[in-house]
């Protein structure tokens, strides 16, 4: 069980393990060259479970009025899922991180259902880009997951 916070200033480049166990391993790095202060933590580590319980901490290098995130997922080296959602506009936004200023800290827990997914064994790439403008212009973080299913879930 990999249940452990921990907050470091990540290396460009260099992979961190988020969690391994019998049927998983999880992993992620930085797709840009800029030292980050981040921290993401998923429990339990396994696929057989439908929900992760996430944790993030976060402390953005710009202003977070606008937040559109782009979601890659490439299986066995083809493409197989990619979505793209506008969180933050700047006027009545749901979501704790909108409208966090450049420097404080981004602190929060969120649930990632897994239900609605069936992962197969095998290899996933998974690219998660965040934009600061709907142009997809101003890329404000980028996270590279690796992700090995070691056994079928079905």
């Amino acid at each position: 069980m990999f249940g452990l916070l921990f907050l470091i200033l990540f290396t460009p480049g260099v992979s961190e393990l988020l969690c391994t166990s019998s049927d998983l391993d999880l992993s992620y790095t930085f797709c840009d060259s800029t030292d980050h202060i981040f921290m993401f933590n998923v429990t339990p580590c396994s696929t057989m479970k439908t929900v992760w319980k996430a944790v993030l901490t976060w402390v953005p290098r710009s202003d977070i009025t606008f937040l559109k995130v782009v979601f890659k997922v490439w299986y066995s080296g083809a493409e197989a899922l990619q979505w793209k959602e506008v969180l933050c506009t700047g006027a009545d936004d749901e979501y704790s991180v909108c409208g966090m200023l450049k420097g404080e800290t981004v602190a929060t827990a969120f649930d990632i259902k897994g239900a609605r997914m069936v992962f197969p064994k095998g290899d996933y790439n998974i690219i998660l880009l965040g934009f600061s403008d709907d142009s997809e212009n101003n890329m404000i973080i980028c996270l590279n997951f690796t992700m090995i299913v070691k056994r079928d879930t079905f």
